[in-house]
């Protein structure tokens, strides 16, 4: 259950913009290629994709970029991950076309991978963007706001901008 660069690249191009919804500015591709290392030309690629699934608007030209269509809580990992990811075939087997496996049918492989599967997407639909980009924990016996500190490959963070725990349900912080 290996993630293809594209897919990571589409997460990493998500997370980015999320990061920088406050901004005045969108951020650029040219912004993410530079901060992660990958290649402009391959990037754009990836954003049409993005774009066409709905999940990014981009505005060419001066003072364009790229902005998340939906808030970053209504962006749910699993389902970016099913649109992005072009083959989950894990064996052969699962492949009913090429499969010329002896043991289809009467081993248990197929099945386990299957549900080992079907759980590594559960897992996935219970993340969303906003998840993947909330500030760290702060240490435990720490009080009040955590400064926010500079992520390799995330925008830098506003000046003077402190972060608050958030309270969920039951009154716990994460």
């Amino acid at each position: 259950m290996r993630l293809t660069h594209w897919t990571d690249y589409s997460l990493r191009v998500l997370m980015y913009c999320a990061a920088s919804e406050q901004r005045e500015q969108p951020a650029t591709i040219g912004e993410i290629a530079e901060a992660h290392g990958i290649s402009r030309s391959h990037l754009t690629k990836i954003v049409m994709t993005l774009s066409g699934l709905g999940l990014l608007e981009t505005t060419r030209g001066r003072g364009g970029g790229l902005r998340l269509l939906k808030p970053a809580q209504a962006i749910v990992l699993g389902e970016v991950i099913r649109q992005t990811e072009s083959d989950f075939t894990l064996v052969e087997c699962f492949d009913a076309e090429h499969n010329t496996c002896r043991l289809d049918g009467h081993c248990r492989l197929k099945s386990s991978l299957r549900l080992a599967m079907d759980r590594y997407l559960e897992v996935l639909d219970g993340v969303t963007l906003a998840d993947l980009i909330a500030p760290l924990d702060p240490a435990p016996g720490a009080r009040g706001g955590q400064r926010m500190h500079f992520v390799a490959g995330l925008p830098r963070p506003p000046d003077g901008v402190v972060r608050r725990p958030r309270v969920h349900a039951g009154g716990e912080s994460r």
